[in-house]
């Protein structure tokens, strides 16, 4: 199936978000926490609120009540105009019942694997910065001594690569770790940690998350930072394949990772078997004796030879994860950030994330009426 672009954002399609069965099932689970007190706002309102923030790309609870307050037809389709103050006690009740939220999450991506059955079938894992609301000088000033107190306490110190308009190095904040479909570019399971945690650790979170979700990865993209035997390990414990380019460690630079050969050339791939957990080598003129052997899979040799054409193909796919933050960041407000502490930083992420599978979710739907009405 083609995979169906996301068209511009109108207020129809948030009427869509809000009529679907995954936002309005979160909108009864949060209903029933209210038993009493004031009515205050509607939750289909400020649910809303939330989707109209991620969709339009408003950074700040207080642009997204200004537009709300001066847009006629998404007051129509809220059916209220809910303060920043009303905007800003809704995070602190959706952080509460977090459970509630990661079940909209659930449900909208297990809809996504009825529309898109291949889904998830290839994923590419990476980590992406994000900058935290605070003061990111490392030193009081120039020679000085190290910046102790910081407005986001929860933040960390990492680093960053290099992009076309920015030099890599230290900076403040957080890093968002996602495990994105190679085919539809969709995020389907993130999680968001300091700058400082390590990337590796992360592989067998997102794996299992996958798995909780019912997704089951073929194969895995990772580039070169996840180079680990725990990170082959994992993958292949799971009956994933990983992709990942070596690093030069000396038994790389000694030419350890290289096809056997003998005296007729260089041995060729002659296939893997998973359940033996080793790739079978033959010599290219069948003159040798044995003719072949099989090498255990390890990180140096894997299952899926580097030197073959298909883990080329199959690695060129990773740049799917380096697209996908560049959406989430600057189409999705997930960037900046104007929040601070983890909590409130992973409730963000979540609630751009989710604004961005409900968009595909809606329009894959939108496609597949259309296609059978033709």
């Amino acid at each position: 199936m083609a995979v169906p672009k996301v068209l511009p954002h109108t207020v129809e399609q948030v009427q869509a978000l809000l009529d679907s069965a995954e936002v309005r099932a979160l909108i009864a689970d949060l209903q029933e926490t209210r038993w009493t007190g004031r009515p205050g706002y509607p939750l289909r309102a400020m649910v809303g609120m939330a989707l109209v923030k991620s969709l339009y790309a408003l950074p700040t609870w207080t642009r997204a009540a200004r537009l709300v307050a001066e847009h006629k037809a998404l007051q129509d389709v809220l059916g209220a105009i809910p303060s920043v103050y009303a905007c800003y006690r809704f995070t602190a009740k959706l952080l509460h019942h977090a459970a509630m939220l990661d079940a909209c999450m659930t449900r909208v991506l297990a809809s996504l694997q009825v529309e898109m059955p291949n889904i998830g079938t290839h994923v590419a894992i990476d980590g992406s910065d994000l900058p935290a609301y605070a003061n990111g000088q490392r030193y009081l000033h120039n020679h000085g001594p190290e910046r102790t107190r910081y407005s986001d306490p929860d933040a960390s110190w990492g680093h960053r690569s290099s992009i076309s308009t920015r030099k890599g190095g230290g900076y403040y904040g957080y890093k968002l770790h996602a495990a994105i479909d190679t085919h539809t570019g969709l995020p389907i399971a993130w999680q968001v940690q300091t700058a400082r945690d390590s990337e590796v650790p992360m592989v067998p979170v997102l794996l299992d998350k996958l798995a909780a979700r019912g997704i089951v990865p073929t194969h895995a993209m990772l580039d070169k930072g996840y180079d680990a035997n725990t990170v082959y390990d994992e993958c292949e414990r799971r009956g994933i394949r990983p992709i990942v380019p070596l690093r030069k460690t000396g038994k790389v630079l000694a030419g350890e990772h290289k096809p056997p050969t003998c005296e007729h050339g260089t041995w060729t791939f002659a296939g893997s078997d998973a359940k033996r957990g080793a790739s079978k080598w033959r010599c290219p003129t069948d003159a040798c004796t044995p003719a072949s052997t099989w090498i255990k899979a390890d990180r140096l040799h894997t299952l899926v030879p580097r030197s073959t054409k298909r883990w080329g193909d199959l690695y060129r796919e990773r740049t799917a994860v380096e697209r996908e933050f560049g959406r989430l960041k600057h189409e999705w407000a997930l960037l900046p950030l104007r929040v601070r502490r983890i909590e409130r930083v992973r409730l963000h992420a979540d609630l751009s994330i989710l604004g961005r599978l409900a968009v595909a979710l809606d329009v894959a739907r939108q496609g597949h009426s259309a296609s059978s009405v033709a």
